[in-house]
């Protein structure tokens, strides 16, 4: 697949890492609204937005950047995504709200949003988390995710690609999280799924989160570990790339590779609830 040079969404998976009944948990602890303590004293917080705008303000251009476009990302996505208060705004009640809608614009029939913080914030390691409620319904594709900051130079996959949680909205007690570098991405990627018995994950907010280290990548649900990755796992002359910089990215796709066609039954507007995002270090 040729995807195009300026921020891929996570692409298509076409098949899962693991057994999703090797994967069944109990239901996962949910902290109470808008209150998360930092994870442990290993960890020191280095940036943040906690989302306290005003009600219908976008997010802040100081920390976050509008991708805008509908020409499928290279996952034949549906969705033509906008930089309007419509489709990206504070709800008043300190959470960001990223609205999926059912409407003709720009020649496709949903719009959405896709912010990223490519020049404005970045990170080689460490803890990043977000707070966020999930929209539900067949053809939704919401996702947290990472890109490698010298995309423009290197283009994907070789820029290394952190998807932190995305699930299918037809499936809303799976997640998954995944890596895509070269010679492991799209349906090839290194990652699993993670089925939670119980919890259907639109029905409250949940902390996402990876741990990146040297090495290293853990993936975690409300705390609860749940896939490890290193350069080990990976294909026999495959590189690992994640030492270097990545930028944050947050989306709602409608349809696309992944989640396959919009369900006839999915309902419109689909909201993906962002309580906040943080990022932590290990002190110096």
């Amino acid at each position: 697949m040729t995807l195009p040079r300026l921020l891929p969404m996570a692409v298509a998976l076409t098949g899962l890492a693991c057994d999703p009944a090797a994967n069944r948990v109990n239901r996962p602890g949910t902290p109470p609204p808008h209150t998360n303590p930092q994870p442990s004293t290993d960890w020191e917080l280095v940036w943040q937005d906690e989302f306290d705008g005003p009600e219908g303000t976008p997010p802040s251009p100081e920390r976050w950047v509008h991708d805008v476009g509908g020409h499928g990302w290279g996952n034949e996505q549906q969705e033509f995504n906008t930089d309007r208060t419509e489709n990206t705004a504070h709800d008043g009640a300190g959470n960001l709200v990223i609205t999926a809608r059912r409407e003709r614009y720009n020649g496709r029939d949903y719009t959405s949003g896709r912010i990223r913080t490519q020049g404005r914030y970045e990170t080689t390691y460490g803890r990043i988390e977000a707070r966020i409620q999930l929209p539900v319904g067949r053809g939704i594709w919401p996702a947290f995710w990472m890109l490698g900051a010298n995309i423009h130079s290197v283009d994907w996959p070789e820029c290394g690609e952190i998807d932190i949680m995305e699930y299918r909205g037809q499936l809303p007690s799976i997640l998954r999280g995944s890596l895509h570098g070269p010679r492991y991405s799209a349906g090839n990627n290194l990652g699993q799924d993670y089925v939670v018995s119980g919890v259907r994950l639109n029905e409250d907010f949940h902390v996402y989160a990876v741990e990146w280290e040297p090495n290293r990548i853990r993936w975690f649900l409300d705390g609860t570990a749940f896939f490890e990755a290193t350069p080990a796992q990976l294909p026999e002359g495959a590189r690992w790339v994640f030492d270097q910089p990545q930028f944050i990215i947050l989306n709602v796709a409608v349809g696309g590779n992944f989640v396959g066609p919009v369900g006839r039954d999915t309902v419109f507007p689909q909201q993906m609830k962002v309580d906040y995002v943080r990022v932590y270090a290990r002190p110096t």
